[in-house]
């Protein structure tokens, strides 16, 4: 099921949030892609699971089908991920965005596959003050240590898209980045669920050896 003469294998985790839900847009509309598998809890929406090459398999995360044959693809896109408000605590979130995402890579690993790539955030990092931050950068550090021979760590600011829940410091956030984005930094910009969504998929199919992060001002911009 993975690389064949008419294109590439792809396993989105995440699909149903903002930027996991445009990687299968632009990913079931790509010619390079053949085959799109995307486990969620629920089943997606109908604006892409009526595509014939999309599989969407409902999985409980806490306990993973470790046989599934579609752990062996092309390559896997992650954008898994929570809020600590959501999650309901500092452990519910790590579980999630740091235990989910690790048990997923190790199998996808275990069966083969070759090339990562998550869907991270500005200043990812395992010494952070920011709990947030700190747990992004131990899953980055984990995934590194798993030995694929292609991982890219996609790292953007604020995300500008319509999510289907309410995050209002977000929104604040949002208002700020557009009213003062002639003066502020292009890594600190907001950047759109797109244009990420578009760096993670580029990414997945050009597959570069080695470990590659991708700051916020480097995401291609499109007008």
């Amino acid at each position: 099921m993975h690389n064949s003469d008419t294109g590439k294998t792809l396993l989105v985790l995440g699909g149903s949030g903002l930027v996991g839900l445009e990687v299968l847009r632009q990913a079931l509309a790509d010619p390079q892609i053949s085959r799109v598998v995307a486990p969620t809890r629920r089943p997606l929406p109908a604006a892409v699971n009526h595509y014939a090459h999309l599989d969407n398999p409902q999985i409980d995360f806490d306990s993973l089908p470790e046989d599934a044959d579609w752990w062996h693809c092309d390559a896997v896109i992650c954008a898994l991920g929570t809020t600590r408000k959501r999650a309901g605590s500092r452990e519910a979130f790590r579980a999630v965005d740091r235990g989910y995402v690790s048990n997923c890579a190790r199998l996808a690993r275990r069966a083969g596959t070759r090339t990562f790539v998550l869907n991270s955030s500005l200043g990812a990092s395992p010494r952070s003050g920011s709990f947030y931050l700190r747990v992004k950068g131990e899953v980055e550090q984990e995934l590194g240590a798993m030995g694929f021979p292609s991982l890219s760590l996609v790292r953007p600011s604020l995300l500008d898209g319509d999510r289907s829940e309410n995050r209002p410091g977000e929104l604040v956030g949002l208002l700020v980045s557009r009213a003062f984005k002639p003066v502020m930094p292009k890594r600190l910009q907001a950047v759109k669920a797109s244009d990420v969504a578009a760096t993670l998929l580029q990414a997945a199919i050009t597959a570069l050896t080695g470990r590659h992060v991708i700051e916020s001002n480097a995401i291609v911009r499109h007008r």
